[in-house]
């Protein structure tokens, strides 16, 4: 199954990036550059979606459409896409 979620990637003071999921409470990530918190923002949303998949009633939320979050001058949107693999059986 296929997620897609937008990000919003935004430059620190002290030239990191900070990254952050508008759609995806708490899932949010610090990198050195736009690259590797790409890179920490797919791990992150990839565990945060695994964990919402565990409960015993996973309610996944809504995508925002890019044109509705609320930016800052700078900010980078990027979609971000996670792939979750179910197999039958796979808890047995």
């Amino acid at each position: 199954m296929k997620f897609i979620y937008p990000a919003v990637f935004r430059k620190q003071p002290d030239g990191s990036v900070y990254g952050f999921f508008p759609d995806l409470a708490c899932c949010e990530v610090t990198a050195g550059d736009l690259e590797d918190c790409i890179e920490k923002a797919n791990e992150a949303a990839y565990n945060w979606i695994e964990l919402e998949l565990s409960e015993d009633e996973p309610l996944m939320p809504p995508v925002s459409d890019p044109s509705d979050l609320e930016l800052q001058e700078g900010d980078e949107v990027r979609n971000i896409s996670v792939m979750m693999r179910f197999f039958e059986g796979w808890d047995e």
